[in-house]
């Protein structure tokens, strides 16, 4: 069974940073892949990065390509998410996902399971 917790949320200042992690169990790394999303209050869930665990090749939307890094540690079993120059408007609930294929879209409804999505607070 698939199981996916997010953690390392919480609130930080303007031009802050945070990582997230995913810890992830259930997966295959042959062909498994681990996306971050995220929805923001009153917007579409968006998403933002994704990895494929078994090379480490990822994708990366407009939004999350200047600040954002995704990497993976197999070993442990987590998927991180690296959030820099935090800014306000990236206040939302952040969600991991997992898709049975290879990283190659950021398209959610591939993504078959979802974890329970962590708070970030974005203010001054």
């Amino acid at each position: 069974q698939v199981q996916l917790v997010e953690s390392g949320g919480g609130s930080v200042q303007p031009g802050g940073s945070l990582r997230l992690s995913c810890a992830y169990s259930g997966v295959s790394l042959d062909s498994y892949a681990i996306g971050w999303f995220r929805q923001a209050p009153g917007k579409e869930r968006e998403g933002l990065k994704c990895i494929t665990l078994k090379d480490g090749y990822s994708l990366t939307s407009d939004t999350a390509k200047d600040r954002f890094i995704i990497t993976r540690d197999n070993a442990r079993q987590k998927v991180y998410l690296q959030m820099n120059a935090l800014k306000t408007e990236d206040k939302a609930t952040y969600y991991c996902a997992a898709d049975t294929e290879e990283c190659w879209t950021l398209y959610q409804v591939v993504y078959d399971y979802w974890g329970q999505g962590i708070q970030v607070t974005v203010s001054s």
